[in-house]
């Protein structure tokens, strides 16, 4: 893990493609798995449906936590580095959630084929804080301010990813395929860069979804294009290994 337990917690949630969503009715406890995507800003975005039961307790009591686990380091379940994240979910406003469904569906391609039925609505959690366990007994609390991400690297990204995504798609396709393929270990075939954020890239093929984390936070498209031109050249460079 890095020296930023606040960087190493937003690649732990970026990165999700599962979590476990906690609510609760009555006082009694309730969990439940979701399919997460974070907005820019790092709020998590859930796609509910309205006959689920955690989404009826979330209309009753909008307080609740979202826990994200990625891959333990052996036979110990308790070496895998999670985050438990506590927050306030609520619906998107009809005004933002064209554009920030279509960033969940990027994460979920598969998704697509009951998105727009009619019980299903994206919903964002407010984050409030979170909890960092990087492995056995390292656990780091994290408030707000620490977690989130600088906001004008935020806008300026938000600015800047349909640019980017373009010139990345349009004219440097294969540097995409390669950082899919060698770095990422994805199969073979067309990926696209489907997001940027200060964090990182997301990749898509058909229905698979691969991240890449950057070195360190981005502040600004320049910084974005210094970090993908170097994982290209590592990909070139495990492409050439490989083929030696």
């Amino acid at each position: 893990m890095s020296d930023d337990p606040a960087f190493e917690a937003r690649k732990l949630i970026r990165a999700a493609r599962s979590a476990t969503l906690a609510t609760q009715a009555d006082g009694q406890p309730f969990a439940s798995l979701v399919t997460p995507a974070t907005a820019p800003d790092l709020s998590p975005l859930l796609l509910l449906s309205s006959l689920s039961e955690h989404t009826r307790q979330l209309r009753a009591e909008g307080r609740c936590s979202l826990l994200f686990t990625g891959a333990a380091e052996g036979p110990n379940p308790q070496t895998a580095p999670r985050v438990t994240l506590t927050g306030q979910a609520a619906p998107v406003p009809e005004g933002e959630a064209a554009a920030l469904k279509a960033r969940w569906l990027d994460r979920h391609p598969y998704a697509a084929l009951y998105a727009d039925f009619a019980d299903f609505a994206l919903w964002r959690v407010e984050p409030g804080g979170a909890l960092l366990v990087g492995g056995f007994a390292r656990a780091t609390r994290l408030k707000l301010v620490e977690l989130r991400p600088d906001p004008v690297a935020v806008a300026a990204l938000e600015g800047a990813e349909p640019g980017i995504l373009e010139h990345m798609n349009s004219d440097h396709a294969e540097a995409c395929r390669l950082i899919c393929t060698r770095l990422l270990g994805g199969a073979e075939g067309p990926w696209r860069m489907a997001a940027v954020d200060v964090d990182g890239a997301d990749f898509v093929m058909e229905h698979m979804v691969l991240r890449l984390a950057f070195p360190a936070p981005v502040a600004d498209a320049a910084a974005v294009r210094r970090a993908l031109v170097a994982a290209s050249k590592a990909a070139r460079a495990a492409h050439k290994s490989n083929e030696g």
